[in-house]
């Protein structure tokens, strides 16, 4: 993913809200087929790490794009953003 993709990406993540937390619990295979599928149905989805989560936020999103085969966009203090683009009617046209 070049510079100009990820940049195009974050300024589309300004305006979506978190829809997931990792909380005390830290990732779970449930927590994984949930992502998974948002990021099916959404392709770009924003987390939330709470203060209780077993670790940073940067090395769960390293953990979470691994598992979930997405690319990490940004992690800006305790929010997570991830890309997956979809393999056919992708809503989302990267830039080249």
């Amino acid at each position: 993913m070049t510079s100009k993709q990820r940049a195009y990406l974050r300024g589309l993540s300004n305006r979506i809200e978190a829809i997931f937390q990792i909380g005390k619990n830290g990732i779970n295979d449930n927590l994984i087929k949930q992502l998974d599928d948002a990021l099916e149905a959404r392709e770009l989805i924003k987390i939330t790490v709470l203060e209780t989560a077993p670790d940073s936020a940067k090395s769960l999103s390293f953990e979470i794009s691994e598992k979930t085969n997405s690319i990490v966009v940004q992690v800006i203090g305790n929010k997570i953003t991830l890309f997956r683009q979809k393999k056919k009617d992708s809503k989302i046209e990267l830039p080249s």
